[in-house]
């Protein structure tokens, strides 16, 4: 095969540049500049030159201290494909704290069940009882969409079904709640920073939560795939959802595994879930087994499998 890539392929590119150089010495350095760069391209793929996601709460984000780099996939599997710059590609390469970090509250203590979790996401939760369950999904949607410019696409609607775009905040103008009823005025000059996106954030989590974000989601039926992202959401009070992270495919028996994220009540860090029925402690998820979803803090139905519009 080497020497049939040879004969086709590379002898015909040399003799090509020695033909187009003048003189024997030049064509020696461009064929040089070629062996270079086709190692280059074959060593450091492509996707390797893609510019890393963007965190926009890190001031650094180190690429070994990520869900991909430190969460292994069982033997046999490999992480599924993910499209270059997407929300799924931006969740497994969340930023993890450092290995044994325990999940604290907003308040800045400790939660009381140090057992469920394998690894703490490194985003803060604020000093408020708000960044709950719900409240960390639309976090993560809404960061991502900040990090790529488009905000746009940054809006929830509140329990009573009114709309609250990013859109509007940024510019000034702010929701006045008066019962179930809810109008905007300007009060404010245009903010684009980040601490501002952060309030808006926690104006979004004060007035929303599960019951409004599933009704807000599709639901994913029987015959399609499940997607990073993908979200297991029971709407009420109480209600809980859990974010699917990340996602591993094993091409021999065609299983796939999945791993989850979630915060809790009371406002706690988001961290990565154990499988409580995994023998060895394990956080993936067998995608086989989940008409009925056991995780550590609540128990989900295969109706409870929503997507992000």
């Amino acid at each position: 095969m080497i020497d049939c890539l040879w004969l086709k392929t590379v002898k015909p590119l040399f003799v090509h540049i020695f033909k187009q150089s003048k003189g024997f010495r030049r064509g020696a350095i461009n064929i040089m500049i070629f062996i270079i760069l086709l190692f280059v391209v074959l060593i450091f793929p492509v996707s390797s030159f893609a510019d890393p996601p963007i965190y926009s709460w890190l001031a650094e984000w180190d690429s070994t201290q990520t869900i991909a780099a430190r969460i292994p996939t069982p033997q046999g599997y490999g992480r599924t494909e993910v499209e270059l710059g997407s929300f799924g590609e931006w969740l497994r390469y969340l930023p993890l704290k450092s290995p044994g970090s325990k999940v604290h509250l907003h308040n800045g203590g400790l939660k009381a069940d140090q057992t469920v979790h394998v690894a703490v996401i490194d985003i803060d939760v604020g000093r408020r009882n708000l960044q709950q369950c719900a409240d960390a999904v639309m976090r993560l949607r809404a960061e991502y969409f900040f990090s790529i410019g488009r905000y746009d696409v940054i809006r929830f609607n509140f329990t009573s079904g009114d709309l609250c775009p990013y859109d509007w905040w940024r510019v000034g103008k702010r929701p006045i709640v008066e019962g179930n009823n809810v109008t905007w005025k300007q009060t404010k000059p245009t903010d684009t920073t980040y601490m501002e996106f952060r309030r808006y954030l926690d104006m979004v989590f004060m007035y929303a939560g599960t019951a409004s974000l599933s009704r807000e989601m599709l639901s994913v039926r029987e015959n399609d795939s499940l997607q990073i992202g993908d979200v297991f959401i029971k709407g009420g009070a109480p209600g809980h959802a859990v974010i699917v992270v990340d996602l591993a495919y094993n091409p021999d028996t065609g299983h796939k595994l999945f791993l989850l994220a979630q915060s809790y009540m009371p406002a706690q860090e988001m961290h990565i879930l154990k499988d409580p029925h995994a023998p060895d402690d394990s956080p993936w998820y067998f995608n086989d087994l989940i008409d009925t979803l056991y995780t550590p803090e609540w128990i989900f139905e295969r109706k409870h499998l929503k997507r992000l519009r």
